[in-house]
């Protein structure tokens, strides 16, 4: 498999809910450097295997991420594949969820993601210790949203001044694809900063956003090959493949999308046709370093904030160091990855 995680985790946990009924899978990729972090996914798949392989994909992208945030944690992952039609307690899912994170036994550490928010972790809570993410009226950092668009602020910074020193935000333009919490909050920054916005999401609805915002709306498929500056990709991972690169018209990547690349091949594909890809498990990490930084390290959250602003510093050295050795920003990543895995 891509990525710098084993071909197989250290652990893997499939069994189904005894409450809910639901098959769910938890990829531990590496405690190498400590406790695993990775977020719950809640989603259907078209069968319950689709759920456990990207569950194990993921956990790995979850090392990587760990690594390069500076964290001393390695990746993991939990997947819930719904059955089709799938209506059961909410509470009972979570219960089964929990329980199966309570027996790694503080080896892996789950929070938000896809199809689960802070309000989900305070059911996990119920049943482990193990959280990360509840509301901070329940004790916990909150929405991860948050300090995520922070991140990716920080890296789209690092890449403006590693492509167009001296220019403000005002002078660029940017395509950002998808509407979420995430893309919502790093199309508003920037908006407030004067750039021209193309925006799209698959929800209709954020449409609304894109006007206040003064922003171009575009279908999902229009945006990725929008005339702009940067894309930012904040939906959906594997947007970047084989076919898409020649139809790129940006001249930049940087997004808070997971797997971004369809395969470690199209990073050299895109470095051919001078396109900058900042790695998503860079640009990303805003919401597990202040996750961390907070519930873990016991960070102010003024303190959490400047650890995720260090993003583009990091972000910074690697686009630096993947233009001296000629190498893709991909590359670069994975070699410090290493590294770090070494060394532990």
């Amino acid at each position: 498999m891509d990525g710098t995680g084993s071909a197989a985790p250290e652990r893997l946990v499939v069994e189904r809910g005894r409450r809910s009924g639901q098959v769910i899978a938890i990829s531990v990729d590496s405690t190498r450097l400590g406790p695993a972090l990775g977020g719950c996914r809640v989603r259907a798949y078209p069968t319950w295997r689709d759920g456990v392989v990207d569950a194990v994909r993921l956990s790995a992208a979850m090392t990587e991420k760990a690594a390069l945030a500076g964290l001393r944690h390695g990746g993991g992952k939990t997947v819930v594949a719904l059955e089709p039609g799938f209506a059961g307690p909410r509470a009972d899912l979570l219960a089964d969820v929990g329980d199966l994170v309570e027996g790694f036994g503080g080896d892996y550490v789950t929070g938000p993601d896809v199809g689960t928010g802070p309000a989900d972790m305070v059911g996990i809570g119920r049943r482990t210790r193990h959280v990360l993410c509840r509301p901070e009226a329940e004790g916990g950092s909150g929405d991860s949203s948050v300090p995520t668009a922070l991140g990716v602020g920080a890296a789209l910074d690092a890449v403006r001044a590693h492509l167009w020193p001296g220019r403000d935000l005002s002078a660029l333009s940017f395509a950002v694809h998808g509407l979420g919490h995430v893309g919502a909050l790093v199309a508003r920054r920037l908006a407030a900063a004067g750039a021209r916005l193309v925006v799209s999401d698959v929800d209709t609805s954020r449409r609304a956003l894109a006007e206040s915002l003064g922003a171009a709306w575009v279908s999902p498929e229009e945006a990725l090959v929008a005339d702009v500056d940067v894309l930012v990709p904040c939906a959906v991972g594997g947007v970047l493949t084989a076919g898409i690169v020649g139809d790129l018209r940006c001249a930049a990547v940087v997004g808070a999308a997971n797997n971004q690349l369809d395969h470690d091949a199209t990073a050299d594909l895109l470095h051919a046709r001078g396109v900058l890809w900042a790695p998503d498990p860079v640009v990303s990490g805003g919401g597990v370093i202040a996750s961390v930084a907070r519930e873990r390290e016991g960070a102010s959250a003024r303190e959490a904030e400047e650890r995720v602003r260090g993003i583009g510093a990091r972000l910074g050295r690697i686009l630096d160091a993947a233009t001296a050795s000629g190498t893709t920003p991909l590359h670069e990543t994975r070699r410090v990855v290493r590294e770090l895995l070494a060394a532990a």
